[in-house]
């Protein structure tokens, strides 16, 4: 693991498909760490020890459910927390602990904001640090590419024509936060994760949106009809 705030360490990266990286992070806080995301890493999950373990642990989205979702939980009794809407899913390998379904506060003073798209459920997460900085948790609906650049979690050939609007006004909906740090689960490129002004905040959501809306035309020039 490395520190890359003055409470926050990034997981080691892990490929668990061709071109896909992520990477897990531990927010530390006294009343108990949060884990967001999730890593395959039993030797990282077994550093957090030393970092004093993990209270609390909330998945972005139904691609991070891993069989390591048992291990955190009984290695240090954290509680598992998903979006309502992929309960199920989540529940398949552990029960989820906390259900989100409304943006608000969760345990662990952790703001949780549903950001439907990429996933039915998936959720991003606001932090306010006491070291001045707000970290704002995007899972993959918004991820960072190769050339840096933010771009929106639709995939084509896996997302569907019907979830460009929902993913739209997700992205609206982070453009009116004013984060200092973003901080992806997928990404390409060097890092997962971009410090910045507040001021430049609504730039990168803007390029995302651009985005979006060029693959929506492409998405709907190949749909039969």
């Amino acid at each position: 693991m490395r520190q890359i705030q003055p409470d926050l360490w990034e997981t080691q990266v892990e490929t668990p498909l061709p071109g896909l990286t992520t990477h897990a992070y531990l927010l530390i806080r006294e009343h108990g760490n949060v884990l967001f995301y999730n890593s395959g890493l039993r030797d990282e999950i077994e550093k957090m020890a030393e970092l004093g373990g993990v209270g609390y642990h909330y998945l972005s989205h139904r691609d991070e459910i891993g069989e390591t979702l048992n291990l955190v939980a009984q290695r240090y009794g954290s509680k598992l927390g998903a979006h309502v809407a992929e309960r199920a899913e989540v529940a398949r390998i552990r029960e989820p602990d906390i259900l989100v379904d409304r943006r608000g506060r969760y345990p662990g003073d952790v703001e949780a904001i549903p950001t439907p798209g990429h996933s039915p459920g998936s959720t991003c997460f606001l932090v306010s640090s006491p070291h001045g900085k707000r970290y704002l948790f995007t899972g993959d609906t918004l991820y960072r590419a190769a050339d840096g650049g933010w771009k929106p979690g639709f995939i084509p050939g896996f997302s569907r024509v019907d979830d460009i609007s929902p993913l739209a006004r997700s992205l609206e909906l982070l453009r009116g936060l004013e984060p200092d740090v973003v901080i992806g689960s997928a990404f390409g490129g060097q890092a997962g994760f971009e410090e910045l002004s507040p001021e430049d905040w609504p730039g990168r959501v803007d390029f995302a949106l651009e985005a979006l809306s060029r693959l929506e035309v492409d998405q709907r020039s190949r749909s039969p009809g």
